[in-house]
């Protein structure tokens, strides 16, 4: 077995008093604050006395009565051929309470209020039925990825090096101009793909791009809360305009009433999120129509349009009207969220304010996972991979469906029609909250997303979101039988 390389870093003892002498005391008491601090925790290695007098510009017959008082007293033990090391001993005694070092008595800005309440309520729920985006084990691509990613990363564009372009590797831009031109219709040139580390940054990024403060913006009413948040918490100098959306999908007559003057508007229209249903063609058309008049953007979210189960879905609607259409995709989806690779499709004119923003975020994303995925892309792992998810994840779909209809009483609880994606709606009766729900359910071991905080304020309905994902048949119907018991507590409270 090789040995493991050991570096000892110098311990922060502060500045000596050189002209006030005594200093193999000075130096055993910096050390002994430190213990004591936490600075320097039990078992921890110290450099070696040559280091250290070397480090600290004293003799070395100073450091080494400085390290003989503290060993004497307990605070150090030194072993041979280990060095010196803090005594393992101080780990268990209880130190005296000290006060907070990093107590703060500076008060939190409105906006990072805002930001701190929003991490709690997006913290990751469990993976447990029903947590959205859990990847199912037939469909991970691990074997292939593994082998990919262990010659790219040796040997290959994915060996370490420099900074590189901000856009992202030109094969992964490539690859997903190939892909997207055949799957959705889209119409682009690598230099207008922006690799993005997933959706949200994609939505961040055209939020700060195509609005000005003071400009509005149409977000869909129910929306992505990753939208929604962004406007909310950040960009609380534009205006967002929520339009409702029916089953045809969002209402542009209703958004012309509410925000006639709007800089862009912010869609899912494959696949609206949360309520499932696709954007009617004649509704794209429309929306389009406005968009052209009032020369704004139109951002299409696509976040999931590959997971159809029958039928074909609409183009893209960036296909039909390139010119004024941001499309954003992403690869969490489709192959494992901890990818954090998505990408941006921009018209021309937008391409070097992308690349701006961009680099001013994160310079670029990381290299490596980009080449793998160009070589999945490229060699057609991608589309047999998509291929076998919609078979897997149609499976998942009946099974919840069936547990569904088996455990959850229809007085209750109604799934919402859909034939695409990777979640389902359940709307509850009127009178049940779904946040207590959601709360409930969580105390049983179930995860489940509530569904009114996805509306504006005043507009929300109850329901939940039932992610599809990888949990086997009897703990979805378990989970489902703990959810009914929830819903039965809290209809008869």
């Amino acid at each position: 077995m090789p040995r493991t390389a050991k570096t000892v870093d110098i311990p922060a003892i502060g500045e000596l008093d050189r002209h006030a002498g005594q200093l193999s005391v000075q130096l055993a008491q910096a050390l002994r604050a430190a213990i004591h601090k936490g600075e320097l925790k039990a078992g921890d290695l110290l450099p070696s006395t040559r280091v250290l007098s070397g480090a600290l510009q004293l003799a070395r017959g100073t450091v080494l009565a400085a390290f003989e008082q503290l060993t004497a007293e307990g605070f150090l033990e030194a072993q041979p051929g280990s060095g010196t090391r803090v005594a393992m001993a101080l780990d268990r005694k209880t130190p005296p309470a000290a006060k907070n070092p990093q107590a703060c008595d500076i008060p939190l800005t409105a906006q990072a209020q805002a930001l701190a309440q929003f991490a709690t309520q997006r913290a990751p729920l469990p993976p447990v039925p029903f947590t959205v985006s859990v990847p199912i084990n037939d469909t991970a691509p691990d074997d292939v990825w593994r082998r990919l990613g262990n010659r790219i990363r040796a040997r290959g564009p994915g060996a370490p090096s420099g900074y590189g372009d901000p856009l992202g590797a030109l094969p992964l831009r490539k690859a997903i101009c190939e892909y997207v031109r055949k799957s959705r219709s889209v119409l682009c040139t690598p230099e207008q793909v922006i690799i993005t580390s997933g959706t949200q940054q994609g939505l961040y990024l055209a939020t700060q791009i195509v609005l000005d403060a003071g400009d509005a913006a149409w977000v869909e009413n129910p929306a992505y809360r990753g939208i929604t948040a962004i406007f909310d918490n950040l960009l609380r100098d534009r205006q967002m305009a929520r339009v409702p959306v029916d089953d045809q999908g969002i209402d542009v007559a209703a958004g012309r009433e509410i925000a006639p003057q709007a800089r862009a508007a912010f869609v899912t229209p494959s696949h609206q999120y949360p309520l499932c249903m696709p954007m009617s063609m004649s509704r794209r058309l429309e929306l389009l129509a406005w968009a052209k008049e009032q020369k704004a953007w139109v951002v299409e979210d696509d976040y999931d349009s590959e997971m159809r189960y029958a039928g074909h879905p609409f183009p893209s609607l960036q296909g039909l009207d390139p010119a004024r259409v941001i499309y954003l995709g992403t690869f969490s989806k489709i192959l494992f969220p901890s990818l954090r690779l998505g990408y941006a499709i921009v018209p021309e004119p937008l391409r070097d304010a992308f690349c701006g923003a961009r680099v001013l975020m994160d310079r670029h994303p990381p290299t490596a996972d980009q080449h793998v995925l160009a070589s999945f892309m490229a060699q057609g792992h991608l589309d047999r991979h998509i291929r076998r998810m919609r078979g897997v994840y149609a499976e998942k779909r009946r099974v919840l469906t069936d547990a569904v209809n088996a455990h959850i009483s229809p007085h209750l609880a109604a799934l919402l029609p859909s034939d695409q994606g990777m979640h389902r709606v359940l709307w509850l009766k009127a009178g049940l909250d779904d946040l207590r729900v959601a709360a409930g359910a969580a105390e049983a071991g179930v995860a489940v997303s509530a569904l009114s905080p996805m509306y504006a304020p005043g507009s929300g309905k109850s329901g939940l979101i039932l992610g599809l994902g990888g949990y086997d048949d009897e703990a979805i119907h378990r989970a489902a039988q703990k959810l009914n018991r929830v819903l039965v507590s809290i209809a008869a409270s």
